[in-house]
């Protein structure tokens, strides 16, 4: 994976169980001024940091230090020998650690997907430390279509034959979530979720063994019931964004959040997407401002 755009610090840490060294992007804040909140942005389960890229080249030069994780077994963190450490509780304790080491006490937590259910959880430990989230494509009830979808693709494959193979294979992953997107953004796509072999060939950038905690009778990758965690953040500023034909994130469950938040939670839908936006759409952008200018 070559990172572009936005210069940013290379940071490794241990994780939370000392087994693994994991890597983070750390954006460093812009100018003089005092620094706001950080942010903390966790990818979703079979991308890694520069999942953000396009994010952070929008938001620009900001007073904001920007912290990118890859989460263990994704992107340059080393993958877990134990298939069962795939799971969102672990992430959490890893993101504790990230947050202590540099020395971060309070955050605002954007997550994706899996990244989302990681900032939930966050939010419901230890609600001191996070100033706000916004949850990208993800609520606490996941569509068991949209993981049955997750499950036909993820997990061991043969590497794909140079960059041209890997942008057509993202293509047929995710072109039903990304109406419109062109031959360059699926090659944009593709060098942001994959990366080179020695020998040319190209792999998706993650452990193939995280697909252990997708099969069906597997809860740990998504706990079957966050409704509970979910009435535990009533007290946090909440932005969600759903893809307008998500197959993750439904309708119904996002009528349920607002009401259990009294109407509070911030709430968006970008058109031509499905699970997940990539957060460069004007919809998006447009809320994601406004609603950082605020917290």
């Amino acid at each position: 994976m070559m990172p572009m755009g936005r210069p940013f610090n290379a940071h490794y840490f241990r994780s939370a169980d000392g087994r693994l060294r994991l890597f983070a992007r750390d954006y460093p804040a812009a100018g003089k001024s005092d620094p706001a909140t950080p942010l903390l942005m966790m990818h979703g389960l079979t991308r890694n940091a520069a999942d953000f890229e396009p994010l952070i080249e929008l938001l620009g030069q900001t007073n904001r230090r920007i912290i990118v994780p890859d989460q263990r077994g994704r992107g340059l963190s080393e993958a877990d020998s134990d298939p069962a450490n795939y799971r969102p509780d672990i992430y959490v304790a890893d993101m504790w650690s990230l947050l202590d080491k540099l020395g971060i006490d309070k955050v605002i937590c954007i997550g994706t997907s899996m990244g989302g259910l990681i900032a939930m959880m966050m939010g419901a430990l230890q609600p001191q430390r996070i100033a706000a989230i916004v949850l990208n494509d993800v609520g606490p009830e996941v569509s068991e279509e949209g993981l049955n979808r997750i499950r036909s693709y993820v997990g061991p494959a043969e590497p794909m034959a140079n960059w041209d193979q890997a942008a057509a294979q993202c293509k047929a992953i995710n072109g039903s979530a990304l109406v419109g997107f062109e031959a360059d953004d699926w090659m944009n796509f593709a060098k942001r979720t994959c990366y080179e072999l020695p020998d040319g060939r190209v792999e998706f950038a993650y452990d193939p063994a995280i697909a252990k905690g997708m099969e069906p009778d597997n809860t740990t990758a998504v706990p079957p019931d966050l409704w509970t965690m979910w009435d535990e953040l009533s007290d946090i500023p909440i932005l969600t964004i759903r893809g307008g034909h998500s197959d993750i994130l439904s309708a119904e469950t996002v009528s349920e959040m607002r009401k259990r938040t009294n109407g509070k939670m911030d709430f968006a839908e970008v058109p031509l997407r499905g699970h997940a936006p990539i957060l460069d759409e004007d919809a998006a952008v447009t809320v994601l401002q406004k609603f950082l200018a605020h917290n």
